[in-house]
């Protein structure tokens, strides 16, 4: 149980310097639709929601979710209607759109990987939510404690490094 902690706060760590560095390329956007629907979550506290066709929003999604699925880590952050994931070998991001009024997750996988390119909020009880991928992969992930990533990182750099570097 300890390494999957371990596991889950490094990859939703990675997910969510990806996801909030906007990782990846401006050309993308023009290749589908989808990257045009995005919607931001707004902060009203909503619940959290079960079902994608029971009231679900996108604000019920926020923050970083973890857990295995067929052994493998499956990391997930979501952060302004931004989504950031990273399965097995395979790292994605995309948007939370609305679609018939529910919110679904649109991927896009830097290997262009498949299997988790449009998913599906199955249920979603604020500590436990279940994505079904249009691949036929479906994800439970556990929500990931706040405090699990590092809070106190340096923001400057330090003074004194070399500046006469050897070249070869």
């Amino acid at each position: 149980m300890h390494q999957l902690v371990r596991i889950g706060a490094a990859a939703a760590g990675l997910v969510v310097a990806l996801a909030l560095t906007g990782c990846g390329s401006d050309s993308d956007k023009g290749d589908s639709d989808k990257e045009t629907g995005a919607t931001a979550p707004s902060d009203s506290g909503s619940s959290p929601a079960s079902g994608s066709g029971s009231g679900a929003d996108a604000a019920s999604v926020e923050g970083t979710w973890a857990g295995l699925t067929d052994g493998k880590s499956v990391a997930l952050a979501v952060a302004s209607g931004k989504v950031a994931l990273v399965a097995a070998e395979h790292v994605c991001q995309g948007a939370v759109e609305e679609m018939s009024g529910a919110p679904m997750f649109a991927l896009k996988c830097g290997d262009g990987d498949t299997e988790r390119t449009m998913g599906s909020i199955e249920s979603n009880d604020g500590k436990t939510l279940v994505i079904s991928w249009t691949g036929g992969t479906k994800d439970t992930l556990k929500k990931t404690a706040s405090d699990a990533l590092p809070t106190n990182l340096p923001t400057d750099l330090p003074s004194g490094l070399p500046t006469e570097l050897p070249t070869g």
